[in-house]
């Protein structure tokens, strides 16, 4: 779906500038993205299986809930909506801890350029798996996975399953969600 979206410079400064999303991938303009990652108590971690006609890593496993941040539009509203469109789940803001800004650059093609700042959030999953509902465009399913799991899998042969973001996105990402768990008090 194409929408209307604001023009970010290298250094992720508003340029007052906005497009359509399909003018930013052509034309490999920077522009906002959320990223939100769940995480359960057990430790394991949702992941999203990407549509199977997605112009980008299409049946790759990713972040559990992704899209673009609309011109104007509120970073954390944007996760909100995310949320709610593609898993079905409604939570409220306080629920979204931000655990950075990420910077990144895939050329795809010639004509598709994704020069993007991901705004990443971690935040429990309270519900079980069973009640989640995926947006049918965009997903194709939804999976637990043990946060070690992952990790061997993220380093292994079963890399090429996965979205290829940075060893060090993951890295940070794992991390935090490791510091949230043990953060909390044992029941």
């Amino acid at each position: 779906m194409d929408e209307l979206i604001d023009i970010l410079d290298a250094n992720a400064n508003l340029t007052g500038e906005t497009v359509m999303k399909s003018t930013a991938h052509e034309k490999g303009l920077f522009h906002q993205t959320v990223h939100i990652w769940f995480y359960t108590k057990k430790g394991e971690i949702l992941l999203q299986q990407r549509g199977k006609n997605k112009n980008t890593f299409p049946l790759l496993w990713d972040v559990s809930v992704a899209g673009h941040i609309g011109a104007g539009e509120p970073i954390e509203i944007s996760a909100l909506r995310e949320i709610e469109e593609e898993i079905g789940l409604q939570i409220s803001q306080p629920e979204l801890h931000k655990i950075g800004v990420f910077k990144s650059i895939q050329k795809h093609s010639n004509t598709l350029i994704d020069c993007e700042f991901h705004h990443t959030f971690i935040t429990e999953l309270k519900v079980p798996l069973h009640r989640l509902k995926k947006q049918e465009s965009e997903v194709e399913n939804l999976k637990l996975i043990a946060i070690n799991l992952l990790k061997r899998e993220l380093i292994g042969k079963e890399k090429n399953s996965y979205v290829p973001h940075k060893a060090t996105y993951y890295e940070v990402i794992l991390k935090k969600i490791l510091e949230k768990i043990n953060a909390q008090p044992n029941p």
